[in-house]
C-alpha cells in the first residue's frame, strides 16, 4: 500500500489493543496501540508506516495523532484504570524535545491524570545511538508523569551501559525470534543480565512476542513481571476485561511451580549424595602424603558423575594439579592447573565465606565450561579451614538427571 493511499484513507485507521498481563495480580495492566487499516482484503497493520523514515515526518506524525487520540477517547470512554503504550518514533521526539506530545495530552479534556496512564515506547537502538542527548529529554518527560518504556531489548546487540544512563521505566524484552522448543541457553544469560540491571535501576521487566508455552515460562523464570503476546491473547479493537487471561495464566503457573519445586528437590538430591561421598573422602586425607593423591581418590569414588576434580585455597590459588577422566573413562594428572588463580571468577569468593560459615558444599547453578564448550555444574565442598575441593559435573549426567537442567 502505498504511503498516501495511506494519509487519504485515514478514516478507515482503527486502534488495536495488545493486553498487557501482570505476574502479580494475572490482570490486564495496559494496551499497546498498534494502528491497523481496514482493507477489501481485511484490516492490516501499519507498523511498516512508522518505521519507514522515507515517509515525511508530517505524515507519521500526523498519524500518530490520530491514532492516539482514537485510542484515548476509548480509554476514556471504557474508564480503566490500565496504562496505553504508544510507540514513538525518537528521533521525531528528539526534534520538538517531545512538546508536541506533552501538549497533545495535556489538551485532551476531563481526564486530569491521563499522563499518568501513558507509557512512551521508544526503540531501543535509535535511543542508545544518542543516549546523551535522550537522557536529560527523558527524566524530562518522565516529571510529567508519562513513564517511558525501552522495547527492542535483547534482539539486537544491546548496550546495557545506556539503558541504566537512560533508566526508563519499563524494559521491553522480545522472545518473538526464540524457537519455541529451542530456548538457546546464551539468550539465557544476556536475558538474566538484563534482569539484573532493570532490577538494579528500578524498572519493571516486560516479555513481548510471546507465542507459546515455553517462551511464557521462559518469561516468568528470568524475572518477567508483564507479559504480552498472541499465546495470551492476541491484538483486539476493544478493551477486554481485566481478569480475562487470570484462569490461564494461573494455570500456568502452577505448572512452573510445579516444576522448578522438582529442580530443587533434584539439586539437593545431587547435593546429599555428594556430601556423603565427601565425608568419607576426607576422612582418608590425613592418610595421604600429597593432595594429588587425594583428589585421585575423590575422583575415583565420583567416578560417575565427574569430569575433574582440584583443590583451591581460600584465596583462589589452586593448590593441585586437575584430575581430569580422558576419553577411556581413566583419570589422569594435569599439572598446568597447579597455582592458577580462581577469585576473578563469579562468586568464587562469596561461596568461599559461605562454605566457612555453613561448613558444607555448595551447588552451582549452569555455566559453560571454557575448555568443553558445554554446560556443567561445579560442586565445591570445604575439606579443611583453608582448603576447598571443586568437582565439576558433566552436561551428560546433568541431562540424564531429572531437573538438574
Amino acid at each position: 500500500m502505498d504511503p498516501l493511499d495511506v494519509m487519504m484513507n485515514k478514516d478507515k485507521i482503527i486502534p488495536y489493543y495488545q493486553p498487557i498481563i501482570s505476574a502479580d495480580k494475572q490482570l490486564v495492566i495496559g494496551y499497546e496501540v498498534l494502528a491497523h487499516i481496514l482493507t477489501e482484503e481485511g484490516n492490516k497493520s501499519l507498523g511498516w508506516f512508522f518505521r519507514d523514515r522515507t515517509i515525511p515526518d508530517e505524515y507519521r506524525l500526523e498519524l500518530e495523532d490520530y491514532v492516539q487520540e482514537t485510542a484515548i477517547e476509548h480509554f476514556q470512554q471504557v474508564g480503566q484504570k490500565v496504562y496505553l503504550f504508544f510507540n514513538y518514533d525518537a528521533n521525531l521526539l528528539l526534534q520538538d524535545n517531545g512538546e508536541t506530545l506533552i501538549k497533545r495530552i495535556e489538551s485532551v479534556q476531563g481526564d486530569e491524570d491521563l499522563k499518568k496512564h501513558i507509557v512512551l515506547q521508544l526503540d531501543e537502538q535509535l535511543i542508545s545511538n544518542q543516549a546523551d542527548e535522550f537522557k536529560h529529554l527523558l527524566a524530562y518527560i518522565q516529571s510529567t508523569g508519562i513513564q517511558i518504556a525501552v522495547n527492542n531489548i535483547g534482539f539486537k546487540s544491546s548496550n546495557l551501559d545506556n539503558l541504566a544512563l537512560l533508566k526508563p521505566n519499563i524494559v521491553k524484552v522480545n522472545v518473538a525470534f526464540l524457537e519455541e522448543d529451542s530456548l538457546p541457553h546464551l539468550y539465557r544469560e544476556v536475558h538474566h543480565s538484563i534482569s539484573m540491571l532493570s532490577r538494579k535501576i528500578g524498572a519493571t521487566l516486560l516479555f513481548e512476542g510471546i507465542t507459546g508455552f515455553n517462551q511464557l515460562n521462559y518469561a516468568w523464570r528470568n524475572g518477567g513481571r508483564y507479559y504480552q503476546g498472541d499465546y495470551l491473547i492476541q491484538a483486539t479493537r476493544q478493551f477486554i476485561s481485566l481478569d480475562y487471561c487470570k484462569e490461564k495464566i494461573q494455570k500456568e503457573f502452577q505448572h512452573f511451580i510445579t516444576f522448578e519445586r522438582r529442580k530443587v528437590e533434584a539439586q539437593i538430591q545431587l547435593l546429599n549424595l555428594i556430601s556423603q561421598k565427601m565425608k568419607h573422602s576426607v576422612k582418608e586425607i590425613q592418610d595421604m602424603e600429597h593432595l594429588d593423591q587425594f583428589i585421585l581418590k575423590v575422583a575415583a569414588d565420583c567416578h560417575d558423575f565427574v569430569f575433574r576434580v582440584y583443590i583451591c585455597n581460600q584465596d583462589g590459588f589452586q593448590q593441585t594439579a586437575n584430575a581430569e577422566k580422558n576419553e577411556l573413562g581413566k583419570w589422569e594428572l594435569h599439572l598446568e592447573g597447579r597455582n592458577k588463580n580462581w577469585s576473578w571468577r563469579p562468586y568464587f569468593l562469596e561461596n568461599i565465606v559461605r562454605m566457612n560459615i555453613e561448613k558444607k558444599g555448595l551447588l552451582s547453578d549452569l555455566y559453560t565450561d571454557i575448555d568443553r564448550d558445554e554446560r556443567i555444574r561445579t560442586y565445591s565442598y570445604p575439606i579443611s579451614d583453608s582448603l576447598y575441593l571443586f568437582l565439576d559435573i558433566p552436561y551428560d549426567y546433568l541431562f540424564e538427571q531429572d531437573g538438574l537442567l
